[in-house]
């Protein structure tokens, strides 16, 4: 079993920044890459971010390139995900989410197991 806890979210008018933190827990947590979704009311959950174990293999949603950075810090079985430039259409729920690490995907469907997520606001 993986255990996934989101924090950071919150409110930011639109131009500005926030990071959210996922951190990982479980006795086969080191085995998985983290993707980052994000979800708004009526909408499927959407891709965001992905990395993998090594850091090496990071991929982004083409609505958030260059806006967002996806990091790992390993030691401490986190992932983060640093979001500048926000826009309002970035609001959402974000919910980090584990697959095994051999899998490449940006499917919800293909991931294992999922945090609680975290509310992102950005006001106009």
């Amino acid at each position: 079993q993986v255990q996934l806890v989101e924090s950071g979210g919150g409110s930011v008018q639109a131009g500005g920044s926030l990071r959210i933190s996922c951190v990982g827990s479980g006795r086969t947590s080191r085995s998985y890459a983290t993707g980052w979704f994000r979800q708004t009311p009526g909408k499927e959950r959407e891709f965001v971010a992905r990395i993998r174990r090594s850091g090496r293999s990071i991929d982004y949603a083409d609505s958030v390139k260059g806006r967002f950075t996806i990091s790992r810090d390993n030691t401490a079985n986190a992932v983060y995900l640093q979001m500048n430039s926000l826009k309002p259409e970035d609001t959402g729920i974000y919910f980090c989410a584990a697959i095994r690490d051999f899998i490449v995907s940006t499917m919800a469907r293909d991931y294992e197991y999922w945090g609680q997520g975290t509310q992102v606001t950005v006001s106009s």
